[in-house]
């Protein structure tokens, strides 16, 4: 330790061989405010930046004031207090022990706040930014034990986290969750009237293209979605609807306020936008809203709504280290943001004791009830004839990644990590599980009008049927980002919309150029209720536009124009012009025989991770070990094509590619649940060789 040092130390400590109490408090004191300063930095700022600028977190999770500020608080408290504790005991060993303990968590904390400060400024990312971040760190830490005036910054930047805490609190787009103040509602609970005001039944699905339903003649594909187009057969089909946004948070305060999205972000909170469909007809209409990433619907409306909030306090604070981890990491991030969204299903209440087995409605083909969302198993459940006119309104997070759904309702699970999102196979990977959950989604509509058939509801409701925004699966545009080209507009902008009027019994196509803000003027004239606010939207059963543009919004204050005539006419030819993926020869040998080829040994081994999986497959459990997925030699050319055998089939051809950190993968949906037996499975995985008429056997292993 250099005289400095020690010279610091006997100013704080005071003579090792005679302590002063009061000096080893000062230094504890000051060494409190210095973990603070750095924790403030390096962890606290960058999760509540984050989880400030993200309130639909705390609404899906259904988070209340007190649980807010609970997780604030172990957010900021925690970390501090744990690292001064980890170091405390060491001054049981002296005062050379105690500082040097302490100056390696700072050093640790600073080596943290370097590689977020590097991931920002530089382009280096793992054992690069590792090394320059230990150098960061180290010359850090040198100036703090040489220099007096860095500790004396760092004692007076302990006042961070109060800071970061108030931004939070009071300033953040989450501080509607905490404090639900703001304008109140232009809408008052409005006197019962003598006209007799139909059910309405408002289903939204999550990030569901209309592409995704359409044949190639642009019509609603009736083999691969039979329930839409059973829909569509009895409604009014808005061929030309489209989203206002690709975010959540934006579409759905749009649509439920017949406003496009404000120039600044907002937290979809009714605090924050007050007049909306619920306020509209809270007063004479009885609600049921199962809301997911927006809380739109005040507690005066929505008190009684049936179901518990889902999450909770431990499910945020997980989430939140979670975070952390994604945050702190010199690599990429390979973590699906989208998980904290994953619905929970029937058989995971039942597994928590949260649910009777016995309850919900009884349509378990292929035990599907086990698999189902259970929040649509709420809404399913709820559905019943009232005294009154009732609102129900569902948003549901299907067929929104992650996808772990066969359109029989079976599930599967996903990969340990998530995977890249676009290339020449991750697009294709994405299209396709998207695909079979849009099935699962179809099969989720079907038992919705069933339920509304049994009730006696679906003649006499007002039913709507849409998604807030569609999804891009074309390679080189994947994903929910409307570049500047706009070549991701039919996929991203144009959604399913049906409309069935109370007694509407035939269907028709209605190509007007409708937008998104339109839907809540149209559900007001519909019912017959005076919308009492300035809207963007028009009522379609009104005038249409004069005008095909489109405006969508990328982000509040993004706004751009999408050329209407142009995307639509994309959109009508349906899967024949979106997406647009690379061709893959190899994929036309699914669902042939391995006998079928000649196969010889000496492939590359492969590691696949969930190959315990397939020695005890259970059909009828609800689930199926159906996403095929592990690692390659490095040395495994990318682009291999690999077969995927299925007890002497061949279920799903997929490329080895490098994902996001250079390791090369294999990850293969296999759908036909046929290909699967009880017990024990023979998965075998080959190297399609050159001519398509050659297999080499790759050796397995965990």
């Amino acid at each position: 330790m250099s005289e400095q040092t020690s010279a610091d130390a006997r100013e704080g400590l005071g003579d090792q061989s005679k302590p002063s109490r009061w000096k080893w408090a000062r230094w504890e004191a000051f060494a409190f405010l210095e973990l603070a300063a750095l924790c403030g930095m390096a962890v606290i700022q960058p999760v509540l930046d984050v989880l400030g600028r993200s309130p639909d977190f705390f609404i899906f999770h259904g988070a209340g004031t007190a649980e807010v500020l609970v997780l604030v608080a172990a957010v900021t408290i925690l970390p501090i207090v744990v690292l001064w504790a980890i170091g405390l005991p060491t001054r049981l060993a002296g005062q050379r022990a105690r500082l040097v303990t302490h100056t390696l968590l700072l050093g640790v904390l600073a080596a943290l706040l370097a590689v977020q400060v590097g991931k920002e400024i530089t382009p280096l990312r793992g054992i690069p930014l590792i090394c320059v971040a230990v150098l960061a760190a180290a010359a850090l830490v040198a100036g703090y034990l040489r220099y007096t005036v860095p500790r004396q910054i760092l004692r007076v930047a302990a006042i961070g986290p109060v800071v970061f805490v108030t931004l939070f609190v009071f300033v953040s787009a989450s501080s509607a969750v905490i404090a639900p103040t703001g304008q109140k509602s232009a809408v008052t609970a409005a006197a019962a009237s003598d006209r007799q005001r139909p059910p309405i039944v408002v289903l939204i699905f999550d990030e569901l293209p209309l592409v995704s339903l359409l044949n190639e003649r642009g019509e609603i594909d009736a083999d691969r979605v039979p329930n839409f187009a059973r829909l569509a057969a009895g409604s009014t089909w808005y061929r030309n609807a489209t989203a206002v946004s690709g975010t959540t948070t934006y579409a759905v305060p749009a649509m439920l306020t017949g406003r496009y999205p404000k120039e600044r972000p907002e937290a979809p909170h009714f605090s924050r936008f007050p007049d909306n469909l619920f306020t509209l007809l809270g007063g004479e209409y009885h609600i049921q809203a199962w809301e997911n990433v927006t809380r739109l619907c005040p507690p005066q409306r929505c008190r009684g709504l049936p179901g518990a909030p889902r999450g909770g306090l431990s499910t945020m604070l997980r989430e939140s280290a979670t975070l952390l981890t994604r945050v702190a990491s010199p690599w990429e991030s390979l973590e699906d943001v989208t998980a904290s969204f994953q619905e929970p299903t029937l058989a995971d209440a039942i597994a928590k004791g949260d649910r009777d087995p016995d309850v919900g409605p009884e349509f378990r083909m292929n035990r599907l009830g086990e698999n189902q969302p259970a929040r649509f198993t709420e809404f399913l459940d709820a559905l019943g004839r009232d005294d009154g006119p009732t609102l129900r309104f569902l948003h549901l997070l299907i067929p929104h990644s992650p996808w772990l759904y066969l359109p029989s309702g079976v599930r599967y699970e996903g990969v340990p990590t998530a995977l890249p999102y676009d290339g020449q196979w991750w697009a294709r990977l994405a299209y396709q599980r998207h695909m079979q959950q849009v099935g699962y989604t179809d099969r989720l509509l079907g038992e919705a009008l069933r339920a509304l058939e049994e009730t006696g509801l679906y003649d006499e409701s007002l039913i709507v049927v849409t998604s807030d925004h569609g999804d891009s699966f074309s390679e080189g545009v994947s994903g929910r980002a409307l570049d500047d080209d706009q070549r991701a507009a039919a996929e991203l902008a144009w959604v399913p919309l049906f409309i069935k009027a109370p007694g509407q019994r035939e269907g028709r196509v209605d190509d007007r150029n409708w937008e998104h803000v339109d839907l809540l003027p149209t559900i007001a004239d519909h019912v017959g209720v005076t919308v009492p606010w300035r809207v963007d939207g028009i009522s379609a059963l009104g005038e249409p536009r004069r005008t095909t543009a489109k405006r969508f919004d990328r982000a509040p204050g993004d706004t751009v124009t999408i050329d209407g005539a142009k995307h639509f006419a994309v959109v009508r030819q349906g899967p024949a012009a979106r997406p647009v993926l690379s061709e893959i020869p190899e994929l036309a040998l699914t669902g042939r025989a391995v006998t079928e080829f000649a196969v010889r040994d000496g492939g590359p081994p492969a590691t696949v991770t969930n190959l315990a999986d397939f020695r005890d497959v259970r059909p009828d459990s609800g689930a199926l070990p159906a996403l095929v997925h592990g690692t390659l030699p490095n040395t495994v050319r990318p682009g291999t094509p690999v077969a995927i055998a299925l007890n002497g089939r061949i279920g799903a051809v997929v490329l080895a590619v490098p994902d996001q950190v250079g390791t090369i993968r294999f990850v293969g949906l296999v759908p036909d649940e046929s290909l699967f037996v009880p017990g024990a499975n023979q998965l075998e995985l080959f190297e399609i060789l050159p001519g398509n008429r050659e297999l080499r056997r790759m050796p397995l292993v965990q």
